[in-house]
C-alpha cells in the first residue's frame, strides 16, 4: 500500500505563446504559474513522512530558473530567431522547449525533473505520482505516472535553454551544488538513465550533457 503527500510550489511569472493558435493565445502572454506535486512511496521515512519538503530547495531553484521571469517558447516557433535576439539584447530570459509549450508541457517537464530529483534524494524510495500546473484557479493541466505507456518514447523536453541563457547579459544563477552524501540513488528519469516506461528528458541538451 503506497502513501502520498502533495506540495504546491511557485514556479514564477512565465511568458509564452502558442504560435499556431487562431485565438489571442498566439500573442505573448503570461501567468504566475504554480505546480502541485504529488509524491508517493511504499515505506515512510523515520519521521513518518513520504518526503521531507524541507529538502526541495534545489528543486525549487531549478523550477525558478526555468520559469520565473522567463520567456518560454517552442523550438519550432517561426519567430525563434527574433526571440533569441531579445535574449541577446538582455530584454528577455529565453527558455526553449522541444515539443511545444503550455501548461500541459510544463507539467510534463516538472514531473520528469521532480521524479529524477526525489529518486536520487531518497535512493529510489520516493517517486512522483503526478504534477498539476496551474495558470490560475480555472486553468490547470496534469501529467500522471499512470498514463505513461510501457513503450512510450518521450522527446527531450528542453532544448538549447542553457546555451541561450549563456548569451544573455544577465544569466540566471546556476543551481546550488548537490550534497553527494544525500543523492546516492540511480534516477529513473535523468541524464543517461533509461528505465522501462520512462525516457531521458534531458538527452541531447547542454544541461543533460554537463
Amino acid at each position: 500500500m503506497s502513501h502520498t503527500s502533495s506540495k504546491l510550489i511557485e514556479l514564477g511569472s512565465t511568458a509564452f505563446r502558442q504560435p499556431r493558435a487562431e485565438s489571442h493565445c498566439r500573442y505573448i502572454h503570461g501567468y504566475q504559474l504554480k505546480a502541485e506535486i504529488t509524491f508517493a512511496c511504499n515505506e515512510l521515512d523515520d519521521n513518518n513522512w513520504v518526503f521531507d519538503f524541507g529538502g526541495l530547495k534545489d528543486l525549487k531553484h531549478i523550477y525558478k530558473t526555468q520559469f520565473d521571469h522567463t520567456l518560454v517558447i517552442a523550438n519550432d516557433d517561426p519567430e525563434i530567431e527574433l526571440f533569441k535576439e531579445l535574449n541577446v539584447r538582455g530584454l528577455a530570459q529565453l527558455r526553449i522547449m522541444t515539443g511545444g509549450v503550455g501548461i500541459e508541457r510544463f507539467a510534463e517537464w516538472c514531473f520528469k525533473t521532480a521524479d529524477s530529483f526525489v529518486d536520487e534524494a531518497t535512493n529510489g524510495r520516493v517517486w512522483v505520482e503526478s504534477v498539476t500546473v496551474y495558470e490560475h484557479e480555472d486553468n490547470f493541466a496534469s501529467y500522471n505516472r499512470s498514463t505513461i505507456k510501457a513503450d512510450e518514447t518521450v522527446a527531450p523536453v528542453v532544448e538549447e535553454a542553457q546555451e541561450v541563457v549563456a548569451e544573455t547579459t544577465t544569466p540566471a544563477p546556476a543551481p546550488a551544488p548537490h550534497n553527494p552524501d544525500q543523492y546516492a540513488g540511480n534516477a529513473r528519469v535523468g541524464p543517461g538513465v533509461k528505465r522501462p516506461g520512462l525516457s531521458d528528458p534531458f538527452a541531447g541538451t547542454t544541461w543533460g550533457n554537463s
